[in-house]
């Protein structure tokens, strides 16, 4: 039976509700899982919130940016994460041109991820004047959402390439000014993606709820890393990224022992076959 409780026996959050009064009492654990094994690995050891992120184009699909994920695939791996974590508050992202189009398409869509994904809430990224019209008419549809700001990446294109945002007056400025409607139209939290640190700090005080960092410095409500990458599963990470393992070497290194060991007939050993008495 799997117990929500961290190590430090503080209890998971499994509510929006409890998200929310963590802020500025408790910092939030949030972790982008994928499948049914990275789900229940968060879930065991006492993760508050499980992003199934549109990073999985990347990370589980080999593709080389997050703007191939469909909606449907957020839906296939929302499921397997709740199968995984059925007491861990689940968020899915809302892929890219599934809240472009109109905003009817785009709450009807956010629903899709409630209904079929059986995710508990919608993170959405973007804080321009469109984006938060769709983001309040899913709200006011009874869909909670986790805005996102900073480094978006499905904006890679339009940024040319993966890079740092904040770092001159106008962006710097901009983005506080989208935090604080993104908190007015009621986001019950934000994750702040590749900021500097200072600006991070700025934001997570101007906004009545948690704000949660990658890559936006120490000061932000919690901090969210992919499943992947804090695991070691690949050999080069981002800056903001702790590896807490490495187990990019220990697959290759028990795959090819494995190898090895069929090469040499020592696998199947005689302990690894069935035998019938007749």
């Amino acid at each position: 039976m799997i117990k929500c409780v961290s190590i430090e026996g503080t209890a998971m959050a499994k509510t929006i509700k409890e998200i929310i009064e963590k802020k500025n009492v408790e910092k939030i654990s949030m972790i982008t899982g994928y499948d049914f094994f990275s789900a229940k690995f968060a879930q065991e050891a006492g993760i508050d919130l499980i992003l199934v992120g549109d990073s999985l184009g990347m990370v589980i699909l080999g593709y080389e940016n997050t703007l191939f994920v469909t909606l449907d695939d957020i839906i296939y791996h929302t499921r397997a994460v709740k199968r995984g974590a059925d007491k861990t508050l689940i968020v899915a992202d809302m892929p890219f041109m599934s809240f472009h189009i109109s905003v009817e398409q785009s709450v009807r869509n956010a629903g899709l991820l409630i209904q079929q994904g059986k995710a508990q809430a919608v993170k959405i990224e973007g804080g321009n004047p469109l984006r938060l019209q769709v983001i309040k008419a899913i709200i006011d549809s009874e869909i909670p959402v986790m805005g996102h700001l900073g480094l978006t990446p499905q904006s890679v294109y339009k940024f040319s390439g993966y890079r740092v945002q904040g770092k001159d007056v106008e962006s710097y400025n901009r983005l506080i000014e989208q935090a604080r409607k993104l908190d007015e139209i009621g986001v019950f939290a934000l994750v702040l993606e590749a900021v500097p640190e200072g600006l991070g700090e700025e934001i997570t005080k101007a906004v009545s709820v948690p704000t949660i960092g990658i890559g936006a410095g120490r000061y932000c409500d919690g901090q969210v890393l992919v499943y992947h990458d804090l695991l070691g599963y690949t050999e080069q990470v981002p800056r903001f990224v702790k590896k807490y393992t490495d187990l990019h070497s220990n697959i290759v290194e028990a795959i090819s022992q494995y190898i090895q060991e069929i090469k040499k007939n020592q696998f199947p050993a005689k302990e690894h076959c069935y035998y019938a008495k007749i």
